[in-house]
């Protein structure tokens, strides 16, 4: 991991950007070290300085946690491939022309599930090498990317997910073996995601312990008292 800039914002949080391989990513570091990690993975399309995102993880860091944020495979400061940039035009044309989606979303998600993950897990190798973190791991963000890290890395102690009704199938499937507390998050009129598959995808979780918060809106209108309530949510599990 090679750090290329840093920052100390009035708040006191250091923020830096750095490359692990080709992986570029940002991390916010708060007052009080070591801290526990929180991963923030953004939404499809978007980039790791999202003014949202950038948002979120300076409030969480102020609030005791290391955030880190990286760039998905074809997003933000990484080079996108004409069959993404073909995909994601379909899925668009198809949204608004209100046909089914489903197989331009599998087309588009599922590779992109398989490459993220395993870039996330290298990333927070890198990360809990750093003295300045140590602790419990959370990941708050896309939910396909989240049920699989809940799955395959044992380090990932709690999840807030971004609810999605188009989840590919694959990881349907594996939101039966998710063990650990889970806070999942609705747009209640979301008309991109549809509501009772979402429904259905919170009841198919096998954790114990899961939560569903619904708000009213479309997908960007989740209220900023859900980040408020994410940070109560990652401090009985992290801290």
């Amino acid at each position: 991991m090679q750090f290329t800039s840093e920052q100390r914002l009035d708040s006191g949080i250091l923020e830096r950007e750095f490359t692990l391989c080709e992986i570029p990513g940002v991390l916010w570091t708060p007052v009080t070290t070591p801290a526990p990690l929180i991963l923030i993975g953004h939404n499809g399309g978007l980039h790791k300085r999202e003014p949202r995102l950038v948002a979120r993880a300076r409030y969480c860091a102020e609030q005791g946690y290391a955030v880190a944020a990286i760039d998905a495979p074809g997003h933000g400061d990484r080079p996108s491939s004409a069959v993404d940039e073909q995909a994601r035009a379909d899925l668009r044309r198809a949204m608004q022309a209100g046909e089914p989606v489903d197989e331009i979303f599998e087309s588009f998600v599922v590779p992109l599930v398989d490459q993220a993950v395993p870039e996330w897990q290298a990333t927070l190798d890198a990360l809990l090498a750093l003295p300045e973190i140590g602790g419990p791991v959370g990941y708050s963000g896309m939910t396909a990317i989240g049920i699989r890290l809940a799955v395959v890395e044992p380090r990932i102690a709690a999840a807030g997910l971004f609810a999605g009704g188009y989840v590919p199938r694959a990881q349907r499937e594996e939101a039966r073996q998710v063990r650990i507390p889970l806070l999942f998050l609705l747009q209640w009129d979301d008309q991109g995601n549809p509501r009772q598959r979402a429904l259905d995808l919170f009841d198919a979780f096998g954790s114990k312990e899961k939560t569903l918060h619904a708000n009213v809106g479309g997908h960007a209108g989740t209220p900023w008292f859900e980040v408020e309530d994410g940070d109560r949510f990652f401090g009985r599990h992290l801290k």
